[in-house]
């Protein structure tokens, strides 16, 4: 079997063939080929890519492809994960944020919209490509806004994507290693949408604990997602919460600690990887992959020690020493991705955390919602846990930036700047059509959105 992956010259494919390698066997996977518009990076990449597989002595084959029709062509998984615009769009999408006062999180609010209007065009053109070249390959759609583009590529009536996102999945990860289980006894059950959804159930065995949870503020302060809230509001709300929510339950705090701080994550992130980019175009990769290898690992742990520093304002930096660091285990999307193609080769299945259409499973919200849930997957196929009503601040909260998913995506459909607007009005991070129309004039001044 075959995997493709589009935008395989991401920093993040390294560590995702690392995760392959311990499980493509018996996957019945075969081989990878890697695509990008970037040839230059992609060639640096497909190198690191290279040497992962043979330091193990692995048979995994690994290609590099001309054009993203050759990537396509007699794929059965396909992995999208693209930044249009690259690494300075993020850093542009925060600028004009920051200057107006408000966050420009790149998944979030008006960074989240930025992306989701350069990326939903170029994606849908991929999907065209998918559905003539393998019309029966699963895409697995990591572009971020994970669940807004999931959403645009279902409506425009391409059936076989599920988004993904790894933020649930190291949440679940991250509590068991706290309350001393394996993670395969620990049952964690979420709902809402993707960035934007709450864990009602916590069972170990089958033992509810999640009230217990809330009520132990060292279990809520060792746990790094929701270290950042306020434990009265989780105990308030009666959830534990995905830590994207902080920018909506302390948008104020959020604000302030990126202003004050000077920096954006954006910034951040540009700059690690410009100097990462520079040591290894200017070394012998192929004389000294291990090295190259190295310089890798060093950068991504920088970038990952920084994660959420400057918007919770804990100056958390890591002190990160170059060599013998090893490859991480590519657990995070790639895992779900890579449980999710098990879960549909098996019996028995896997509970996993997953963007899917809604078909009855949150009440109030229509079939074709896209939604973020824990679902049952196996050869039966994808099934959404029976989640029913939700509270109604979770449900209103839900059904707003739904709308707002809504909007923007007829905005991209219909190039209408008066429908962005509307999008962004009603987006709880904005909330002024006066606010919304500057910021629409600004973003597309700057990328020609509409």
């Amino acid at each position: 079997m075959k995997i493709a992956v589009i935008g395989g010259a991401g920093v993040r494919t390294v560590i995702f063939i690392n995760g392959l390698l311990a499980r493509y066997k018996k996957l019945n996977i075969d081989k990878v080929v890697l695509y990008d518009i970037d040839g230059e990076k992609q060639k640096i990449i497909g190198k690191l890519c290279s040497h992962v597989i043979s330091r193990k002595k692995e048979e995994l084959r690994l290609e590099i492809a001309e054009n993203p029709i050759e990537a396509i062509t007699g794929a059965d998984y396909i992995v999208t994960t693209l930044r249009v615009g690259g690494d300075h769009s993020r850093v542009t999408d925060e600028s004009i944020a920051l200057k107006e006062g408000v966050i420009g999180q790149e998944t979030t609010g008006v960074g989240g919209f930025s992306m989701a209007v350069r990326t939903i065009p170029v994606l849908l053109e991929y999907c065209e490509l998918i559905r003539l070249h393998a019309p029966n390959a699963w895409i697995f759609n990591f572009t971020n806004p994970s669940g807004l583009v999931t959403q645009a590529l279902k409506s425009a009536g391409y059936d076989r994507i599920i988004g993904i996102c790894d933020a649930p999945s190291s949440t679940k990860f991250r509590m068991a290693k706290l309350l001393g289980v394996e993670e395969k006894d620990l049952y964690v059950e979420f709902f809402g949408l993707n960035h934007l959804s709450w864990i009602r159930s916590v069972k170990i065995g089958e033992k509810e604990v999640l009230q217990d949870l809330l009520q132990d503020d060292s279990f809520l302060n060792k746990v790094q997602e929701f270290s950042m809230f306020d434990p009265e509001l989780l105990r308030s709300i009666g959830f534990l919460p995905n830590e994207y929510l902080y920018y909506y339950y302390h948008r104020e705090k959020a604000l302030e600690n990126i202003q004050k701080s000077g920096e954006t994550r954006g910034r951040t992130i540009e700059a690690v990887n410009c100097e990462m980019m520079k040591e290894l175009k200017n070394m012998d990769m192929d004389a000294d992959p291990e090295g190259a290898l190295q310089i890798f690992l060093y950068y991504m742990a920088l970038r990952e020690s920084s994660y959420m520093s400057i918007e919770t304002g804990s100056g958390k930096r890591e002190e990160i020493k170059r060599g013998a660091l090893e490859v991480p285990d590519g657990m995070g999307y790639a895992g779900v991705m890579l449980d999710c193609i098990e879960g549909l080769q098996s019996e028995k299945g896997y509970s996993l955390v997953l963007s899917v259409e809604n078909n009855g499973c949150i009440k109030g919200l229509s079939d074709q919602d896209v939604i973020e849930v824990t679902c049952n997957v196996s050869k039966s196929g994808i099934h959404p846990v029976p989640i029913g009503e939700v509270p109604e601040p979770s449900y209103l909260l839900i059904r707003l930036i739904k709308m707002y998913e809504k909007l923007t995506i007829e905005a991209v459909r219909t190039k209408s700047k008066d429908t962005a607007i509307q999008a962004l009005t009603l987006h709880p991070l904005i909330n002024s059509y006066s606010l919304a129309k500057k910021l629409v004039e600004q973003y597309d001044e700057a990328y020609g959105m509409f």
